[in-house]
């Protein structure tokens, strides 16, 4: 299957966790995503004024500027990037569960741990509008 970058989607990858940013990207490389990554919200904003791109994987739980802020300021500024949020503590009890991630404007929400084919399967359906009907 011969891809060109121009059929590759984009995708950006926002996590501080160093092995999970390596594990998320040799997945979603693995499925011929083209991936960017940041290690925090305010690299990861930055990343999307410089190239927006077809989808966002972001963790909630970041230093500083956190996934809810990431999400809003996509959703206000760029609503055609598709989101998918990530959490060890989606059903923890603490901080954001992963209703109020969805209510934020994510289009999916992926409790830690998950599994890759977890990952592939939201992003397939998340960017699905964008796949041009002659593949």
């Amino acid at each position: 299957m011969n891809m060109s970058m121009a059929n590759t989607p984009d995708i950006l990858v926002i996590e501080d966790d160093p092995i999970m940013r390596e594990a998320l990207t040799d997945w979603l490389q693995a499925a011929h995503y083209h991936v960017r990554t940041a290690a925090d919200g305010p690299a990861g904003l930055a990343a999307v004024k410089l190239a927006v791109p077809a989808a966002v994987v972001t963790d909630i739980h970041l230093p500083g500027t956190g996934g809810a802020a990431i999400i809003s300021e996509l959703k206000q500024h760029y609503p055609q990037v598709a989101v998918i949020a990530i959490s060890g503590l989606f059903n923890s009890g603490h901080g954001l569960d992963a209703e109020a991630a969805l209510a934020l404007g994510a289009a999916r929400a992926l409790a830690k741990p998950f599994k890759r084919a977890d990952l592939l399967r939201a992003m397939a359906e998340v960017l699905a509008p964008l796949r041009p009907l002659t593949d």
